[in-house]
């Protein structure tokens, strides 16, 4: 560790679980054997010629509080929108992996799925998603041809009425909306991207609304209070609906309540309507049992990390009974078994390499270090934590370091890819003013950071030392590119 890499910064002043021992996949896919191709194949020049055009739009974290643009262009385009049922996903963490795995039960029954998901770690193709995988190179910039003239409408007419041209995410939407109806796909599962009344995916009509937890994050866009973006998350509950919602914090919940009430939906609360019975750690992930809304299911495999992937999967459990027979019909067990056995969620508590282990998690904000921090020492058990943190600078950056700081032995400081990165010099000083000078190391380059990440974890005197690499999805995306290239190990 290099002398100049410390901070001259005065320092202020979990119980372990044992667990099974876990089966460390490599690869951003989570394969045994990645090969040299990126994840998805990656992804060629004309695919990069329609995210090079998505791009040069107003940025998905300067949202437009409208749904006129985006109903304006599907209009146009002949309601694509309408042609499948939809399950709609709002929340401040957890949404993607719940709807990653709502998705994969439904297509264990045999209906074809589309998925929306956001924001991608590796390839823009990862956010749309045709049974099961990313969208075809060519299907995805076919559609994205077909859609211009309509995307150069829609700009032409709200610009002459004094209003922005659509967004990345409003036209991201529309693309995504128009390639389920020409998949097409029997049903949808859309992740909001950002709150959810005014945001560009409500233009859809669904039929099961499903709200993962609520805290404040965005609180520039959502508000200041979890009341607030709670309800502006509840915007999404259509009339006459099922909604299905996570145990929520009471402010969070009687926003729910409200909403479902004035719009004569039915709500199901994680603990009341439906909870995790039991959740056990196994290799390469845990088993379950979920008590749903209208059936029991034991020991159900669901291999994804930590106790809070245990209630996602108990929402999308709930969610899909809800879908398939209004909550009253329980699911074909063996269904529901293969549907979230083979539910994926890259980024989340992901091993990607070994020689020392490499965990990369998605999670960027208070709320999301604490699950990560309550997760980690079940799933990988570890007598020394390197953590490779960086953040966006909208983020409650000081939070973040809180929840890990009881985890995380050493912090390798660094600085995530893009303009909206925290740099690291000023995160690295935030760290120290939070855990000690000694305990934090400052490397900008994301490359440096893990190679020296990785060099702490061999010197560190325990067999079990580990690094994990969290704070931004964009660098969390940037960390599993970088190490499928090297083919997994180090």
């Amino acid at each position: 560790m290099s002398d100049s890499n410390e901070y001259d910064a005065p320092a202020d002043d979990a119980d372990g679980i044992e667990a099974e021992p876990v089966e460390i996949p490599v690869g951003p896919a989570g394969d045994t054997a990645p090969g040299e191709e990126l994840p998805y194949g990656g992804d060629d020049d004309e695919v990069r010629r329609v995210e090079a055009a998505l791009m040069a739009r107003i940025g998905e974290q300067s949202p437009e509080h409208r749904l006129t643009a985006t109903r304006r262009a599907v209009e146009l385009l002949g309601d694509p929108h309408l042609a499948y049922p939809v399950i709609h996903i709002t929340g401040t963490n957890g949404k993607t992996s719940t709807a990653r795995m709502t998705e994969s039960i439904v297509r264990a029954h045999g209906l074809r799925t589309g998925l929306m998901t956001s924001p991608h770690l590796v390839s823009i193709r990862e956010r749309i998603v045709i049974d099961g995988e990313p969208i075809e190179p060519s299907r995805f910039v076919e559609n994205w041809d077909d859609i211009t003239p309509i995307l150069e409408m829609t700009d032409a007419e709200l610009t002459a009425k004094g209003e922005l041209p659509l967004t990345f995410f409003e036209a991201l939407t529309v693309l995504a909306l128009a390639c389920f109806a020409e998949a097409p796909v029997d049903v949808a599962v859309i992740e909001v991207g950002m709150g959810g009344e005014w945001d560009s995916t409500n233009v859809v009509q669904s039929q099961v609304q499903v709200f993962t937890p609520i805290a404040i994050d965005h609180a520039k866009q959502l508000g200041n209070t979890v009341a607030e973006i709670a309800r502006t998350k509840s915007g999404i509950i259509k009339p006459s609906s099922s909604v299905v919602t996570s145990a929520q914090v009471p402010e969070a919940l009687a926003e729910l309540e409200r909403a479902a009430e004035l719009t004569e939906s039915t709500l199901a609360v994680e603990g009341t309507r439906f909870r995790v019975t039991s959740n056990t750690p196994a290799v390469g992930g845990q088993l379950i049992s979920v008590q749903g809304i209208a059936g029991t299911y034991d020991d159900l495999f669901v291999p994804l990390f930590g106790a809070h992937q245990a209630h996602n999967a108990a929402v999308a459990v709930a969610a899909v009974e809800s879908f398939l027979g209004r909550g009253s019909q329980a699911l074909d067990e063996d269904v529901l078994s293969e549907g979230l056995a083979n539910a994926t969620s890259p980024g989340r508590l992901q091993p990607i390499a070994t020689g020392p282990t490499v965990v990369v998690d998605a999670g960027h904000n208070p709320h999301g270090a604490k699950a990560l921090a309550d997760a980690l020492p079940v799933a990988f058990p570890s007598g020394h934590v390197v953590g490779v943190v960086g953040i966006l600078r909208d983020k409650d950056a000081r939070g973040f370091v809180r929840a890990l700081k009881d985890t995380v032995a050493t912090f390798v400081v660094t600085q995530p890819p893009g303009e909206r990165a925290l740099d690291a010099d000023e995160f690295a000083r935030l760290v120290v003013d939070e855990v000690g000078n000694d305990r934090v190391v400052v490397e900008p380059s994301l490359a440096g950071a893990l190679q020296e990440a990785r060099d702490l974890a061999d010197d560190a005197d325990a067999e079990d030392a580990m690094v994990l690499v969290a704070g931004s999805i964009v660098m969390v995306g940037a960390v599993m590119e970088m190490v499928h290239r090297e083919g997994g190990t180090k």
